[in-house]
């Protein structure tokens, strides 16, 4: 039994594995070289010739792809989500903050509530300022950027288009920027209580106040909670990642699990402007294959993962380690932002191979096969 690293403990005689929730990101190593424990125990048993199990609430399309799919009833499933709230937001002032009148309902009710927003590391999100509706991607879905006064850009595929809405044709858009900090004091304000704060940063004692904010990492230091709130799911659903809809499906059921089931009377109340996205309705459903379905035509029509292979390129040396690399056979080179290099191959073994030819140059360089957060 063990962690990441337990993925490389000596076992004689290992006789099968088993590995649980097999899509949590904290299987990646994410110092160089690269690896991920899931991966690495699903070779071990294939070269053993042994079994290996992977358990999940919401599995990755890799896992998807190497095995069969056992499910619970439907019955059994439904019970293992919590109560689910779609708070929609679209007749809204795309300016208007992030305590709406459900969750203060949901505040007053009493019991201990963990409120989430992601402010660090995420997607900017822009909302027309005529229809209010969200401006994202006619590509892919991902959210749109100004990275000039006269064009939006895709933040997750690179696709641009003019400052212009899709559903009314308004050019004036306005920028969403939530934050903790702010948030807290808005709450403890509203509630008349202490409000703790919890970040990827804090340290210390776990929060003790009975309503916390934060970033995901509070749903990693709170124990047990009645409800939880995702303040702005939409920056989950929208990062500028290829796996986003994997992950914020991943999040919302890290929340079901610390809330509990229906039985225990457990909550999650979701503020989005995207109420019929995929991923909101598989969790109220109760039906996490809904991702599934969606993500493997997105991802099999793009050519992103698992069905090509792709490295991640990045660092000092990464200019040097392309050049190198040339245009080997079957491989595809693609520069990336920040000076990071993105290549494709139809199957690992080409890309490996071809990764493995070059001789490495001298300074800082990651390679990363298969980024989970790119």
């Amino acid at each position: 039994m063990g962690a990441r690293a337990g993925a490389w403990a000596p076992v004689p005689r290992l006789g099968r594995v088993v590995v649980l929730d097999e899509h949590d990101e904290a299987y990646q190593e994410e110092s160089a070289p690269t690896w991920h424990a899931r991966d690495v125990v699903v070779e071990r048993a294939r070269r053993a010739g042994i079994p290996v199990v992977l358990v999940s609430p919401c599995p990755t399309l890799e896992a998807l792809a190497w095995g069969r799919l056992e499910v619970p009833s439907r019955a059994v499933e439904r019970r293992g989500w919590p109560a689910i709230d779609l708070v929609d937001r679209r007749e809204e002032d795309p300016a208007a903050g992030m305590l709406t009148e459900p969750l203060a309902a949901l505040l007053r009710r009493g019991g201990r509530v963990v409120c989430v927003v992601n402010r660090t590391g995420r997607s900017r999100l822009s909302a027309c300022a005529a229809c209010r509706e969200l401006v994202t991607c006619t590509e892919c879905g991902g959210a749109m950027a100004h990275p000039s006064g006269d064009v939006l850009r895709c933040t997750r595929c690179g696709v641009e288009r003019p400052v212009l809405c899709a559903l009314c044709g308004a050019t004036r858009m306005r920028v969403l920027r939530p934050g903790v900090s702010r948030l807290r004091d808005e709450l403890a304000a509203l509630i008349g209580e202490d409000v703790d704060e919890v970040t990827g940063a804090s340290g210390g004692d776990p929060p003790t106040t009975r309503v916390v904010i934060g970033t995901e990492a509070a749903l990693h230091r709170v124990a047990r909670a009645d409800a939880v709130a995702f303040l702005d799911v939409d920056q989950e659903l929208l990062a500028p990642r290829e796996r986003a809809r994997e992950q914020a499906l991943a999040l919302v059921a890290r929340a079901a699990r610390l809330v509990r089931g229906r039985e225990q009377h457990g909550r999650l109340l979701l503020q989005t402007r995207r109420p019929e996205d995929v991923v909101l309705q598989a969790a109220l459903h109760a039906d996490p294959d809904r991702v599934r379905a969606a993500e493997e035509e997105t991802r099999r029509a793009l050519g992103l993962s698992p069905f090509r292979a792709v490295a991640l390129v990045s660092g000092a040396a990464a200019a040097a380690f392309v050049a190198a690399l040339g245009r080997p056979p079957g491989v595809e080179v693609q520069a990336g932002p920040g000076g990071e290099w993105r290549l494709r191959a139809d199957d690992h073994q080409v890309l490996c191979d071809a990764l493995a030819a070059v001789e490495r140059p001298p300074g800082r360089l990651r390679v990363e096969v298969d980024p989970l957060r790119s």
